[in-house]
């Protein structure tokens, strides 16, 4: 069908029930939209530390829109990506749709609801006041594109083309596309479905045309001289789907694909295109920080190119369906994904989630989920749930995870179906040591005292793929007690990281490693928090908001333990220098192992000169020196020797220090962090010079706090008034503090560690973008963006 954005021109109330009819405070509104992220946080808003202590709302949407004459006799419908949660749609009055799944795709037929010649008015309402609802930040509203959808009286249907490659050769390979069509008029018999393959640079180089005899239409095309898609090199073919009657095109489809083949098996772990691939990981929630959930296209290219810059080569999309432009995304750039329906079954894990609604609507929501996504390259795995609860022992359990499996199976057999398995909690607190849980408890020699091997077993025996989460420790175990079973680190520990890399990195049967997680994000609040006075629970107080963990933060800054995996996984040679602030030391540090010592890169500490501290260098040297102000203050192992740390005790002297590594005795790198004088100047950083002029697109700029020499200058915490002017507007600004109750919206934000983000949208119009930052006591400092 033809596909136009349906995305602007909406308005926005947030009066409940009949009053919504009625509503007299309807605004100007364009989507995507999080009517969450601008509300107030509160200690006793009821989503509670899961939610981010956000409050949930009724969010209304209503927009009018012409249909022409032109029209009738065709198919008319509207695809919402995502509405969050326990959604109606209707059209001129006539309810059409519920949804209750806030993150499952769905499409409405409006066609018998049209009047044409004149205007329609589609009502869209959103409720999300059942709190809790989930265990992380979900934003409230239509927070993805919708999209308008018409085709002739024989259409092509909604995901309706499913793009397989059932031969990968670069020689020659075979391309396979299934067609569902849809007929209005009742006739087909001059209808000819023409699909034609284009690769990256608009050339055709394979053509079919078949009468329609029936709506389900199968077809074969050979590619030549095949370009193969790959996390290195992810060429796209692009399928063009045509509908002709009497020569005419009546209706058209067009569908990104890549030429790829992947396998899996104990010997060879994850295959791509025959070569064997390690899954460098990372889980993932689907906001995008200061823009709350709303889902445009650059902030999820964002995310992605972020995690591939950092070695990353696959994602989890945790724990429900992604937006399709971060798979677009995924597809274009390189990175690997496990696509995951539901974090609950029947067994729910909040008293307003989704178990209420799962029996009646799990299958309707999985279809949407792989039909939609099937075509994707990027896609290598289903996964139906995370740490489900039937999985431990439950007597269904094991009957739902086949049913799901095989239907799964029915509409994608070419990819793999995973599950991420949670740890036996009542095994370990029946310990009494609950520390074990934030652990690797030993595995019990004897199998039948195996409480967690025997639970799962049936559970898992349908997957093709067994996720772990946080189970290193079975890796080895597990490849005897269960011969055959291909394992993936679905989740694991960030502080435990080289444990858990080196595991992976040594079992054929282990594929991958996920850490949780890639991006800190809203909600799940205070995960990995760190605590100078005591073990932190699992939840942290108000105003703490954000998890507190991930290698980037809720801005894309990056943190210590991503310079860490840098090294891990080869993409630093360079040390990295951790300091902790002097206030902390000689105090007890706890933390959840999602979290992660409080260093920083950082030599300014006003008042703390001359007191002691401790200074973390990573490093994949066999040694690493450390000098302040050009005098040794020692030298250590590093590397494999001591897990790519070293550890020094030192006392804070404003200058210089620097970290040198050592290998086979010859130095090899340095590192230097220098103390910051007072501020001067503001430096605005944009992620991108150009930005799209159409509606939509986003710059990211970076604003520091910097003294005369070009440092941050990252204690204190001044405010800093943004303004923006010509074509585009400020959207959101925020920093990383989790502690902040600043909201994401308005002109100025508090800096944290001596910078913030701002993000600006394009309102449509080519032209000049000016971004101004001010800061008291400092020049006004700006910076140009061009929209074109």
């Amino acid at each position: 069908m033809n596909r136009q954005t349906f995305d602007q021109g909406w308005e926005f109330s947030e009066a409940a029930g009949m009053m919504a009819m009625m509503a007299p405070q309807w605004q100007p509104v364009n989507l995507p939209h999080d009517a969450m992220i601008a509300k107030p946080r509160t200690a006793g808003a009821p989503s509670g530390s899961g939610g981010g202590f956000f409050p949930g709302s009724v969010a209304n949407y209503r927009k009018k829109f012409f249909v022409p004459e032109a029209w009738r006799g065709q198919s008319v419908q509207l695809e919402f990506e995502g509405v969050y949660m326990d959604a109606e749609v209707s059209v001129n009055r006539q309810l059409l749709r519920l949804q209750p799944y806030g993150y499952t795709s769905f499409v409405v037929d409006i066609t018998p609801y049209l009047t044409y010649g004149q205007e329609n008015e589609v009502n869209v309402s959103a409720n999300n006041t059942a709190q809790p609802n989930s265990r992380w930040y979900s934003g409230t509203g239509i927070y993805r594109h919708v999209w308008l959808r018409t085709g002739g009286a024989v259409y092509i249907q909604p995901w309706g083309v499913f793009v397989t490659t059932r031969v990968v050769d670069p020689a020659a390979s075979v391309v396979q596309v299934a067609t569902e069509l849809a007929n209005l008029s009742g006739n087909v018999e001059k209808a000819v479905l023409r699909t034609t393959i284009l690769n990256a640079e608009g050339t055709v180089v394979a053509q079919v045309e078949t009468p329609v005899k029936n709506l389900s239409i199968q077809q074969t095309l050979l590619v030549q001289e095949a370009s193969l898609w790959s996390v290195d090199e992810p060429y796209l073919y692009s399928l063009l789907s045509e509908v002709l009657v009497g020569g005419n095109v009546i209706d058209t489809e067009r569908t990104s694909f890549g030429i790829r083949s992947i396998t899996v098996d104990v010997q060879h772990g994850f295959r791509l295109n025959g070569i064997p691939l390690k899954l460098k990981g990372g889980c993932i929630h689907h906001d995008h920080g200061p823009l709350g959930a709303a889902s445009y296209d650059r902030a999820e290219e964002r995310k992605v190119e972020l995690l591939k810059s950092a070695g990353f080569n696959a994602l989890r999309s945790a724990h429900n369906p992604p937006a399709p432009a971060l798979l677009d995304a995924c597809d274009r750039l390189g990175m690997l994904v496990i696509d995951e329906t539901f974090d609950c079954w029947r067994m729910g894990k909040n008293p307003n989630d989704y178990h209420l609604f799962f029996e009646e609507w799990w299958q309707r929501d999985t279809a949407a989920l792989v039909m939609r996504d099937r075509n994707h390259p990027s896609v290598v795995m289903w996964s139906i749930g995370n740490e489900i609860l039937e999985s431990l022992g439950s007597p269904a359990g094991a009957d739902w995870s086949q049913r799901q499996v095989d239907y799964v199976r029915s509409l994608d057999n070419t990819r793999f179906v995973t599950s991420a398995i949670l740890l036996y909690f009542e095994e370990i607190m029946a310990t009494g040591d609950i520390d074990l849980m934030f652990s690797l408890p030993p595995i019990p020699e004897d199998p039948q005292k195996d409480m967690w091997g025997l639970l799962t077993a049936n559970f898992n025996r349908p997957l093709d793929v067994v996720g772990y989460n946080y189970m290193a420790q079975r890796y080895a175990v597990d490849e005897k007690r269960f011969p055959g079973r291909v394992i993936a680190g679905t989740e694991t520990w960030p502080h435990m990281a080289y444990t858990f890399w080196k595991e992976t990195e040594r079992m054929p049967h282990v594929i991958g490693d996920f850490v949780w997680t890639a991006f800190d994000y809203l909600g799940e609040a205070g995960i990995g928090a760190v605590n100078f006075e005591g073990k932190p629970a699992f939840a942290a107080r108000y105003p703490y908001h954000l998890a507190n963990c991930g290698d980037f933060d809720i801005c894309g800054f990056k943190r210590p333990q991503s310079y860490y995996r840098d090294l891990l996984w080869g993409v630093r040679t360079a040390p990295f220098i951790g300091v902790l602030d002097p206030q902390y030391f000689g105090k007890p540090i706890w933390f959840n192992p999602w979290g992660w010592e409080p260093v920083s890169d950082n030599w300014t500490f006003p008042g703390e000169e001359g007191k002691s501290t401790r200074v973390d260098v990573y490093a994949v040297d066999d040694e690493v020196e450390l000098f302040i102000n050009g005098i040794s203050v020692g030298r250590k192992p590093a590397g494999a020797a001591s897990q790519n740390k070293a550890t020094f005790e030192v006392a804070y002297q404003p200058g210089i220090i620097e970290a040198v590594g050592y290998t086979n005795g010859r130095e090899t790198e340095r590192t230097r962090l220098v103390t910051a004088s007072n501020p001067v100047a503001l430096r605005l950083t944009p992620d991108r010079a150009t930005v799209k002029a159409a509606y939509g697109d986003l710059a990211y700029v970076t604003i520091e706090v910097m003294d005369k020499e070009g440092v941050r200058v990252k204690y204190g915490e001044p405010i800093i008034v943004l303004d923006v002017s010509g074509a585009g507007e400020l959207i959101a600004v925020g920093s990383a503090n989790p502690l902040s109750e600043e909201l994401y919206v308005g002109s100025q934000h508090r800096a944290y560690q001596g910078r913030l983000l701002a993000v600006i949208r394009t309102t449509g119009q080519a032209g000049e973008i000016t971004l101004k930052a001010q800061m008291e006591g400092l020049p006004t400092a700006q910076v140009q963006l061009q929209a074109e």
